[in-house]
């Protein structure tokens, strides 16, 4: 494993010997815009496992993506290697369709304090929850970015995160009621603490992920890709492009239902991905929003 491979794979060509948060914000965007938050492994008929090297191989080298306990584990050992004061913390993801949170702690991130002051750095998230820059961890405060504006909230000791979107303009009227789509303009994404968390502290979970008939995971193919003025996501045979601020405070949203044939080529073409074994997609109504 080594840095200049991972940079390789990202595009990241700036500097490697500061640590400040212009440089942090870029190299978490080349990561984000070329790495997919996906679950594409569970419908494949691979096993998941959270050993670095694993998550290194399949990432770097066989250009694939992960979700949180890869994309951010990954992430975490490129900015310790850079020298940055990083650490994983462990969250508990809001489930819209319940109205709460989990009660299981399924959701890696990173802190990076830089100068002293904390940031949250999350590139496993996906969709339009994904953040496109490190989130100052104070409370209370607007956070704009450009997928919409995020913030922070803390009550005893125990954060939150929102996001608060733009109108959506939805060109395909049939998919104007669609269960992918988030109605609330405000949305609760996730808790969290600020005990320090370590890939160990995740093992039962990315089990219990990608086998339990519960899981998300296991009733959805997803696999979502930023790009630099949206996101596009591929959820069973759903093909969706997003637009941020196409017109003013409001977002292109574009469907397309793909077919059986067509889904290993949008894969290749959308998400440069490639896959060793027959995907099987699947999208069982609810539990998930873009």
């Amino acid at each position: 494993m080594n840095l200049e491979e991972y940079f390789a794979r990202t595009g990241y060509k700036g500097s490697l010997e500061k640590q400040d948060l212009e440089t942090l914000t870029d190299i978490f965007q080349h990561h984000i815009r070329a790495v997919p938050f996906e679950n594409l492994s569970i419908h494949c008929g691979e096993k998941i496992t959270l050993e670095l090297e694993h998550v290194y191989n399949k990432i770097v080298r066989r250009k694939r993506g992960g979700w949180c306990m890869e994309n951010n584990q990954l992430l975490g050992w490129v900015l310790k290697r850079l020298g940055y004061d990083a650490s994983f913390l462990g969250a508990y993801v809001f489930n819209p369709h319940q109205n709460a949170y989990a009660t299981t702690m399924t959701h890696l991130l990173v802190k990076v304090v830089l100068d002293g002051k904390a940031y949250i750095v999350d590139g496993g998230f996906g969709v339009s929850y994904q953040m496109w820059q490190p989130m100052e961890l104070v409370s209370g405060k607007d956070q704009p970015q450009a997928p919409g504006v995020f913030r922070f909230t803390e009550k005893n000791a125990i954060w939150y995160l929102e996001k608060m979107r733009r109108k959506q303009y939805i060109p395909n009227q049939s998919f104007s009621n669609s269960d992918l789509l988030e109605k609330k303009e405000c949305r609760k994404v996730y808790m969290f603490s600020l005990e320090p968390r370590t890939v160990e502290d995740f093992r039962f979970q990315c089990t219990y992920l990608q086998t339990s008939p519960d899981s998300l995971f296991t009733k959805k193919s997803i696999c979502t890709l930023q790009t630099t003025d949206g996101f596009r996501a591929l959820i069973g045979w759903t093909l969706t492009e997003t637009t941020y601020n196409y017109k003013e405070n409001m977002d292109l949203v574009e469907f397309v239902t793909l077919e059986d044939e067509e889904v290993e080529k949008t894969l290749k073409e959308k998400f440069n991905i490639t896959l060793d074994r027959k995907l099987v997609p699947i999208n069982i109504k609810g539990f998930y929003t873009i």
